[in-house]
């Protein structure tokens, strides 16, 4: 299924989903294809987001896209 699906099922909420697939723009991945799974109350969202499995996402369908920062090197301070 694709974001913008997504967005329309669930508006304004967070959901949980499988990423599907994506492609890789420099530093970001952008997410194309997701699996919902099922939304998640906005007094949960942290809670999830932190216990997910590996290919799990929890985000907010009021983002257009749904993109991932990379982080080169997680070790290095800005």
């Amino acid at each position: 299924m694709k974001w913008q699906e997504v967005r329309e099922i669930y508006p304004d909420q967070f959901v949980l989903f499988s990423i599907v697939s994506y492609h890789e723009v420099n530093d970001k991945k952008i997410v194309d294809e997701v699996a919902p799974i099922r939304p998640i109350p906005d007094q949960d969202a942290t809670r999830e987001f932190f216990s997910v499995s590996p290919g799990q996402l929890v985000y907010h369908t009021s983002n257009e896209e749904c993109v991932i920062h990379i982080r080169k090197d997680p070790l290095l301070r800005v």
